[in-house]
């Protein structure tokens, strides 16, 4: 009975192959970073922020920062426990139940500050350096999603 159970709920997960994990990863980290960018450019194309490029130079250059010394080190970790995983596995487990978490919290934090008193240029300098680097960073995952692709012919 307790077989019949398992083998009834494992029907309902959905289970991928490690190539989609990878590109979901990079999928999902170019989204975020895209809809980040977008509300920064939103905020600065606002006529009352005086010197725009100023906060977009400012939030590129922390970009690199977080991208190098931040986020490329999370996709190594992520990509050393997706890279041995053989078989089908959970469309899910591209992030760890550790990660789901500091995304709920970062997300909880992103809201706070957009209906916060701080001006909307310094969020756009803080969400340009997000944003961009989880873009950046997220090429990692494409390389290595390309790389399966190749394999697998």
């Amino acid at each position: 009975m307790k077989r019949f159970i398992q083998d009834s709920l494992n029907r309902f997960k959905p289970a991928v192959d490690k190539k989609i994990l990878l590109f979901l990863s990079f999928f999902v980290w170019v989204a975020v970073g895209v809809m980040l960018l977008d509300y920064a450019r939103s905020w600065l194309e606002s006529p009352r922020i005086l010197h725009p490029f100023v906060f977009a130079g400012i939030g590129i250059g922390g970009a690199i920062v977080i991208h190098h010394f931040g986020f490329l080190r999370l996709v190594d970790k992520n990509l050393g426990r997706i890279m041995p995983m053989e078989g089908k596995k959970c469309l899910f487990s591209f992030m760890t139940w550790r990660s789901y978490l500091i995304v709920v919290i970062m997300v909880t934090m992103g809201i706070i500050m957009r209906h916060s008193t701080v001006p909307r240029s310094y969020l756009s300098v803080i969400y340009i350096g997000i944003g961009l680097s989880l873009i950046l960073s997220s090429i990692r995952y494409l390389r290595f999603f390309l790389r399966q692709l190749r394999l697998a012919k």
